[in-house]
């Protein structure tokens, strides 16, 4: 362009960007020389360091300390936790706890509260594990409070808590007061806090009495709650009076529309044609004790007769009711309902049907369950056995409907009222 001048302004254009160039290139360098030889004034008597090195030598060295600082003052926190859970619960309690939950981790949420509210208001959208250290007999709303710990947590996060359980608390109560005034306060405590709020009418006041505090608890309703909100439990032990627990999330809270605590229950069971019905008994069980009929079966699996081995769920009231037959009379709706029939198959949950092999529940699902089971002719004494009773129940019934129902219902009353066969 600057030899043959073949473009207007050549000369300017190249001579123009060198000497710009240059004089940029001259002042960047000049700067860069003078910052690294430059004094840096850091003292109070006005010495110079050395040079630029020594003073980048000396920021390292101060972002190396705030560092140190830092996460010390990091294990300083963790160490106040654990200093202030410690005046709370006892050391095997702590050992419990964190051998599943992470003390120096802000992923682990730890709460002392009563109220949902604490956990709702928490910034973090979620934590691998909540801990509360305060027992869940003096929470009211004991289903909302785990439904928010389980809003909280992904799946597979973990709940930790304790609850006094009512054995727990009859043994407290009877060894804090002295001889023969004890079991007179029991019996009034077992009153107020047991019977109170299972009928509608006393209910209210037992609200207005405890507030809804230092309640009674089971450990199957304890359980059966935290299981109908999503959780399973992994572990527990007995620590200072108490039951701890380790829970962890499963799935979505099931909200369940009609809890019952009151004498009567209705029982979800599969029907004909493998519909769900509402079969009427008289509670036997503590209130919730149905959503947990996974764990109770994984932990002890069934005993003689196909009953869950060491059900802990059944009420001392309830096996009363069982052994007099009393807690089948409320089913009698179903059968006037058209539910069931007089002479069957027994109506089973879900969980107890999916034991069944593929052959007999679908024979099963074909005819109206039965108020007096095949149980009380053959006396099964296993689950397989209680199958093959079932099933040659079913073929009979098949050919003769009529007849089959005639003749083993009698043979049922005959063994229920002269050989006493009962279910346990």
């Amino acid at each position: 362009m600057y030899v043959s001048r073949i473009a207007y302004f050549s000369r300017t254009i190249v001579l123009g960007t060198i000497g710009l160039a240059s004089v940029a290139e001259l002042i960047l360098g000049s700067v860069y020389f003078a910052f690294i030889h430059a004094p840096l004034n850091i003292d109070s008597n006005g010495r110079k360091n050395k040079n630029f090195k020594n003073g980048l030598a000396l920021l390292n060295g101060t972002l190396s300390k705030l560092k140190r600082k830092r996460k010390e003052n990091k294990n300083f926190v963790y160490k106040a936790r654990e200093e202030a859970l410690l005046l709370e619960i006892s050391k095997q309690a702590y050992d419990f706890i964190f051998s599943y939950a992470k003390i120096d981790s802000p992923d682990t949420l730890i709460l002392s509260s009563t109220s949902r509210f604490n956990i709702d208001t928490q910034l973090s959208p979620q934590f691998e594990s909540i801990v509360n250290i305060q027992r869940i007999n003096d929470i009211r709303f004991i289903n909302k409070f785990f439904e928010s710990a389980n809003a909280k947590l992904p799946l597979g996060g973990l709940f930790i808590d304790f609850v006094e359980t009512k054995g727990l608390r009859k043994q407290r109560i009877l060894e804090k007061y002295p001889p023969a005034f004890n079991y007179f306060f029991y019996t009034l405590d077992y009153i107020i806090k047991r019977i109170f709020p299972k009928f509608w009418l006393t209910k209210g006041i037992y609200f207005i009495l405890t507030r809804g505090e230092n309640r009674v608890l089971t450990k199957a309703e304890t359980y059966g709650r935290l299981y109908s909100c999503g959780f399973a439990i992994i572990d527990e032990k007995f620590i200072d009076n108490h039951l701890y627990f380790v829970a962890r999330k499963v799935g979505e809270p099931l909200f369940p529309t009609e809890p019952s605590y009151g004498p009567i229950v209705k029982l979800e069971r599969i029907g004909k044609n493998g519909k769900m019905i509402k079969v009427y008994k008289l509670r036997t069980m503590h209130p919730f004790a149905e959503y947990i009929q996974e764990y109770v079966y994984r932990k002890d699996g069934l005993a003689e007769g196909g009953k869950f081995n060491n059900d802990f769920r059944v009420s001392t009231m309830g096996k009363f009711f069982r052994a007099l037959w009393l807690d089948e009379f409320p089913s009698l709706i179903n059968l006037i309902r058209g539910d069931l029939k007089l002479f069957g198959v027994r109506p089973l949950s879900k969980h107890y049907f999916s034991l069944y092999t593929p052959e007999l529940q679908e024979k099963r699902i074909k005819y109206k369950p039965g108020l007096v089971p095949p149980f009380y002719v053959d006396l099964p004494k296993t689950l397989k056995e209680i199958m093959e009773s079932e099933m040659k129940y079913l073929n009979a019934y098949e050919k003769h409907p009529f007849i089959t129902d005639f003749r083993y219902f009698f043979i049922a009353m005959f063994n229920i009222i002269f050989r006493r066969y009962r279910s346990k």
